[in-house]
């Protein structure tokens, strides 16, 4: 009882210290989130330490000892307490759904049973492991067009709101009569732009600004709506240039899920729940419940999955193939490897599409901009040079 008592005072001490923390070195919502990062580095060294053959005990200790003050900190010394009260190490993690989820929880259950832990969290590091990475490589693929049409946003508002008022002053100056119809077009998106009380209120871009926030809001709201999260998702697959990658990434992350479950020996009815469970487009999830019970009324996977439309011919044979030699976890493995290929590819192409048009797009509009400031001006000197001759 002592004990108990001693194991809650830590806990509650390790909360308040967490509690204590500057804001910035804690994770959203008062600290209660870990990264991806951090918990692909904490299986890699929990396989290594066990590995090397140390008891699971004394394997969270010390990656305890060396984790910094947070929570994750605290729940490494929740699991290692009911470690050491007799608990299994998957049943410890169970208690813990916003760090460990169903299919790392599992895993480790299956690597619990078989005996061979070890080789399962190596499965399972390698696994995070290969899901960073392809999320970075998509990050860092986006980050250069983002860029772009930031800076090219930011310039074409400056020319609006600075360059083509200046101009008008000119226009009215020379007293250029009426204006042409692009000049005056762009003479008054910029004086929306500016709004009636100068360049430092900025009012058209304060409802340009509220109109996408309601715009983002509105469609986060009807995404939502079981209606409207179909839609949603069934639009992203058919998008002209990221519907090819957003399909590939689906697969690839099926894949690798589903054939690192039944190769880790999780049952197969029990990995397409949790697999099911990891999926956030519901066309797929919809296809996963087909195979769900196709496999339940003893018939094989691959018909369900391509009757989707998600996946291509090459990966529905493949996992026909794989059915009736008895390799699927290999076949689903081998095909999330060609698939997270192929979306670096598809990264890498939307990419060299996308740059093209950002400059056909920054070019378009700064020449339209300065042929409508430029116009009058080249029909006064026209003007001049005829009463001249």
């Amino acid at each position: 009882m002592a004990e108990r008592t001693t194991a809650q005072e830590r806990r509650q001490a390790a909360l308040a210290e967490l509690a204590r923390k500057p804001k910035r070195q804690r994770g959203f919502l008062g600290g209660r989130k870990v990264g991806e990062k951090t918990l692909s580095l904490f299986t890699s060294q929990l396989a290594i330490l066990q590995d090397a053959g140390l008891p699971i005990v004394r394997c969270l200790r010390i990656l305890e000892g060396q984790m910094k003050p947070g929570y994750f900190k605290w729940v490494l010394g929740s699991v290692r307490e009911e470690v050491e009260s007799g608990s299994p190490l998957s049943e410890a993690l169970s208690k813990h759904p916003g760090v460990f989820d169903d299919l790392y929880v599992n895993m480790v259950k299956a690597g619990e049973a078989g005996g061979v832990l070890d080789t399962i969290l190596n499965r399972l590091a390698e696994f995070k492991e290969k899901a960073q990475r392809l999320k970075k490589r998509i990050i860092s693929a986006s980050i250069y067009p983002i860029v772009v049409l930031f800076v090219a946003t930011i310039i074409l508002f400056f020319i609006m709101i600075v360059v083509v008022p200046k101009f008008k002053t000119v226009f009215q100056n020379l007293g250029t009569g009426e204006l042409p119809a692009l000049t005056r077009t762009m003479q008054s998106i910029s004086q929306f732009l500016i709004g009636e009380n100068g360049p430092f209120f900025l009012c058209g871009v304060v409802y340009l600004v509220l109109f996408f926030l309601l715009l983002v809001v509105g469609i986060r709201l009807v995404a939502l709506t079981p209606g409207g999260k179909r839609f949603f998702d069934r639009l992203k697959l058919r998008l002209p240039l990221m519907g090819r990658v957003i399909r590939k990434t689906i697969v690839a992350r099926f894949s690798r899920t589903f054939g690192t479950l039944i190769q880790s020996g999780v049952p197969i009815l029990e990995a397409l729940n949790i697999v099911r469970d990891s999926i956030s487009n519901v066309i797929l999830r919809d296809a996963v419940n087909r195979v769900h019970d196709s496999i339940r009324e003893g018939e094989n996977i691959a018909d369900p999955l391509g009757e989707s439309g998600i996946f291509d011919d090459i990966v529905v044979n493949m996992i026909d193939v794989g059915e009736e030699t008895g390799e699927l976890d290999k076949m689903l493995l081998k095909v999330a490897d060609t698939y997270d290929e192929e979306v670096d590819l598809a990264v890498a192409g939307l990419v060299s599409v996308l740059e093209p048009l950002l400059i056909v797009f920054m070019g378009g509009a700064v020449f339209l901009i300065v042929l409508s400031l430029f116009w009058p001006l080249l029909k006064i000197v026209e003007t001049l040079g005829s009463r001249t001759g």
